[in-house]
């Protein structure tokens, strides 16, 4: 007589992380520049293009941001 196992329970995703960090289909963990938000005008137009692009996340941080995005 088989028995019934427990289903294992879901995972919750990191909300804060969720916001902030983006995984693409290879598995790459993008987020955002920061210093965007204020004293815009003494920023070049050059270093406010670049601060606009993603940038991926250094691999030593990957597996902390992984452990909080479990279904990413």
């Amino acid at each position: 007589m088989a028995r019934k196992q427990k289903a294992k329970r879901k995972l919750k995703s990191h909300r804060g992380a969720a916001k902030r960090f983006k995984i693409t289909a290879n598995g790459k963990i993008l987020r955002m520049h920061s210093g965007k938000r204020h004293l815009l005008g003494t920023k070049l137009p050059k270093r406010m293009r670049r601060l606009k692009k993603l940038a991926q996340v250094d691999p030593a941080d990957a597996p902390h941001v992984r452990r909080m995005l479990p279904y990413g």
